[in-house]
């Protein structure tokens, strides 16, 4: 106790254990990362995010909010892309896979600007995934 104490006035405030990525956490994360990779992340791209995790996981705005923050530390630490996709193939069917990545194209499109880096991270996305080629919403 006192340790913790001591350690919050010399400013050394740990960070809190991150929780294990479950599917929810994984497909935020993958929405995150996909709009990161313009480095380009602003606005209209996070508040896309909030509603796609809202709609998905019928929470209030501000549960969203907090957890796309979750998801934004997830991404940040976390290891590649196919362990978060692995973590959603092994508990999503593919009807919902395919939504997943409609979302993220959502996403993509959310700032009106289409990259290439985006285009690769969703495709990138898409085989972990195991979603068919022919049912991407962005043509190869």
């Amino acid at each position: 106790m006192w340790e913790g104490l001591l350690n919050r006035l010399r400013g050394h405030n740990p960070a809190p254990a991150l929780p294990e990525p479950d599917h929810q956490l994984a497909l935020g994360a993958l929405l995150v990362r996909v709009a990161k990779s313009d480095r380009h992340y602003d606005a209209t791209e996070i508040g896309e995010i909030d509603r796609i995790l809202a709609a998905s996981f019928n929470l209030k705005p501000v549960e969203a909010a907090r957890m796309r923050a979750t998801c934004e530390k997830l991404e940040k630490q976390a290891p590649g892309t196919a362990d978060f996709a692995r973590i959603i193939v092994q508990t999503v069917d593919y009807p919902h896979r395919l939504d997943m990545v409609h979302a993220l194209w959502r996403v993509i499109m959310a700032d009106g600007m289409d990259t290439p880096e985006e285009d690769a991270t969703l495709h990138e996305i898409e085989r972990a995934l195991a979603i068919d080629p022919g049912d991407s919403p962005v043509p190869r």
